[in-house]
């Protein structure tokens, strides 16, 4: 077994290793300060990674959609985005932010599920050499519900934020594992079994151990249940053994640790998953469900009124035929 000596010209080998770790991350850094990327509405999470930090609020004309987290990661020779927010004027905001923080060229926007607060901004990223990454089953979602994703948003958002939003599917699909690279960094994308979606789609930048999770992760903001609550609490664990430095959520702040930032949403979910299964077990109805299922729960989170609803008809929709 080779032996390495204990300093290298009078440089002890801690600080040595230390040295070495931040030479190799200086092809990903900014062109801009932490304080100048703040300025600009991106906040720095680990070296070459910006994470544009959302609103906890439902889409409207005066917040133009900006409640998610896109991203902006960059390598030695191109960027890549992860999602876009919810409206071309956001996406273009966004997009004026990544071209102060690098001239590296956008090379790929991935977008981690289907929702509208993570896709329409994708046209103003849209142009000739930049590939939009997905789940395999992210453009049948997309496609099922274009009118009425392009419908609502324009009522929500009003003409000013809308115009130019458009509905772009994917043009690299992610069946699996896929990995991409953006010059001396590497992301690896997975796809995931139908949880919060049946789309949904994480990435691992191998640079700096960070896991981006899209709506996998929430935090402060209730979960959104819109695909399976038997698969989310089964994919969860799964998750939790992927090892990382520190995690993205869709929603919430610019980075978490891991896996401890999972754990209030496995406990929402699982006190939503109990308080059904128990009524439809007692013979309750799904409006006295909805009325009562995982209230316990109701202090913990923002916007919860508007979303524990919904989560209620779709676990009851589901649960009922266990």
């Amino acid at each position: 077994m080779t032996k390495y000596p204990k300093s290298f010209g009078g440089i002890s080998r801690q600080d040595f290793v230390k040295g070495a770790a931040i030479t190799a991350l200086l092809p990903f850094l900014p062109r801009v300060s932490a304080s100048e990327a703040a300025s600009i509405g991106v906040l720095e999470t680990a070296p070459g990674i910006f994470v544009h930090v959302g609103k906890y609020q439902l889409v409207d004309e005066a917040n133009r959609g900006d409640i998610s987290n896109p991203c902006c990661i960059i390598g030695r020779s191109s960027a890549a985005v992860i999602d876009t927010s919810g409206s071309y004027a956001m996406g273009a905001e966004f997009h004026e932010a990544v071209s102060r923080l690098t001239d590296k060229p956008v090379r790929y926007v991935i977008n981690t599920h289907m929702h509208p607060d993570h896709v329409m901004g994708n046209a103003a990223f849209k142009k000739p050499g930049t590939e939009f990454v997905g789940h395999h089953k992210l453009p049948a979602a997309l496609a099922a519900r274009k009118e009425s994703y392009l419908t609502n948003a324009r009522q929500r958002l009003g003409e000013a934020a809308f115009a130019g939003t458009e509905i772009i599917p994917p043009t690299i699909l992610v069946q699996d594992t896929l990995e991409l690279d953006l010059g001396e960094r590497v992301l690896t994308l997975k796809a995931r079994p139908t949880a919060h979606t049946d789309n949904d789609l994480t990435i691992f930048d191998q640079a700096t151990g960070t896991f981006f999770l899209g709506d996998l992760l929430f935090s402060g903001h209730i979960p959104t249940l819109d695909g399976s609550i038997v698969g989310w609490l089964k994919l969860i664990p799964q998750l939790m053994e992927e090892k990382a430095e520190r995690a993205v959520p869709g929603h919430g702040p610019k980075s978490m640790s891991w896996p401890d930032a999972i754990l209030p949403e496995q406990h929402y979910l699982k006190v939503l998953a109990d308080d059904v299964r128990r009524m439809i077990k007692e013979g309750k109805t799904l409006e006295e469900a909805v009325a009562t299922a995982a209230q316990s729960e109701r202090d913990k989170w923002a916007l919860f009124d508007a979303h524990n609803p919904r989560n209620v008809t779709a676990a009851y929709t589901e649960l009922e035929w266990e």
